[in-house]
């Protein structure tokens, strides 16, 4: 869409298609994060059967090097591809957008469970007996005291992880996701400061 209606000169990338680019990316892996890991984290304060296996596993991911993580993805998609051609369907895309937003989406699933976790975890056991003193059901214990009360630790859960997933944005540059990352890849290929930092500033400022 960007490449149809915008110039591909250099400053109209700067001012339109990166940071439009860039938002995408962000925004994109962010939603789809808050989606699933306030569920996860909730459930993980509620089971503590599964608290340690949720956990564990979003920290696992959490520790894999992003060129690495982007690598097995662009694998994974290409096996998933394959498949796919097999049932006579349309292949996934293994570079581009598609495997930068999924690396982004699990990078943002720890910081999100572990604040949603700490937030339920974290109110007091007698204001749960007052609301099972007066008849709340679990659920609406959960929407009316619990989630209201540990809004602040997810809200800053999900503010940590915007400003992780506008970094890690920049490395989509590798894999020709767009964004900023483009112009610090192209200026690293050409050992040129300035064109990198067309990339960088712009992104830190982004973070901001």
């Amino acid at each position: 869409l960007f490449a149809v209606y915008v110039p591909s000169s250099s400053m109209a990338r700067l001012l339109i298609r990166s940071p439009f680019e860039h938002l995408f990316l962000f925004v994109t892996s962010l939603a789809m994060a808050i989606c699933v890991a306030i569920p996860l984290g909730i459930l993980a304060a509620k089971r503590p059967k599964l608290e340690k296996p949720i956990m564990v596993t979003a920290e696992v991911i959490q520790t894999i090097p992003a060129l690495a993580l982007l690598v097995v993805l662009m694998l994974a998609l290409g096996r998933i591809g394959d498949a796919m051609q097999a049932m006579h369907l349309e292949r996934l895309p293994t570079i581009g957008p598609l495997p930068a937003i999924v690396a982004l989406f699990m990078y943002s699933l720890l910081p999100i469970m572990r604040n949603t976790h700490a937030g339920i975890t974290g109110i007091p056991g007698n204001l749960r007996e007052s609301a099972e003193a007066i008849g709340l059901s679990p659920w609406a214990q959960l929407r009316q005291i619990e989630l209201p009360m540990a809004s602040r630790l997810i809200l800053a859960g999900i503010k940590t992880t915007a400003v992780i997933n506008v970094g890690y944005a920049t490395l989509g540059g590798l894999i020709s996701a767009g964004g900023y990352g483009q112009p610090i890849i192209q200026g690293l290929y050409k050992l040129d400061f300035g064109v990198m930092m067309e990339g960088a500033v712009p992104a830190a400022i982004m973070a901001v």
